[in-house]
């Protein structure tokens, strides 16, 4: 099994549209209510379809890797996008930073090389 794409929700598609084709994501469905993005690199597709509401209480985190985070949190804040934390090498190794879509869904950027799948405190296969 393997993840083929994740979806959230948006009450307004153009502004969805415009938010994560600035993050680098290339439209390749879209219509009056869905987007669905190739990921620049790897196989993954992201998407967006129209709903009345985005709940204010859901929480899921989609994680978007990038080979330079500093350099794309520097495009992306530069273009006017609004981050609630900036690039930090963090505990696990990894350097993120963080930031929501016009939905407020929560995003990462991250960049964690090998230590994305195989981080020295994975479990071994048994």
């Amino acid at each position: 099994m393997r993840l083929n794409q994740v979806t959230v929700g948006t009450t307004d598609v153009g502004r969805a549209e415009e938010f994560y084709r600035l993050l680098g994501l290339r439209l390749i469905v879209k219509d009056d209510h869905y987007l669905r993005f190739e990921c620049p690199d790897g196989e993954s597709t992201f998407s967006v379809e129209l709903v009345a509401t985005v709940a204010a209480d859901e929480h899921v985190t989609v994680y978007f890797e990038t080979e330079d985070l500093d350099a794309d949190y520097v495009r992306l804040r530069d273009a006017g996008i609004d981050f609630d934390t900036e690039p930090a090498d963090m505990p696990w190794w990894w350097r993120e930073a963080r930031l929501r879509d016009p939905d407020g869904h929560h995003l990462c950027l991250f960049r964690a090389g090998d230590n994305r799948r195989y981080p020295p405190w994975r479990l071994q296969d048994r």
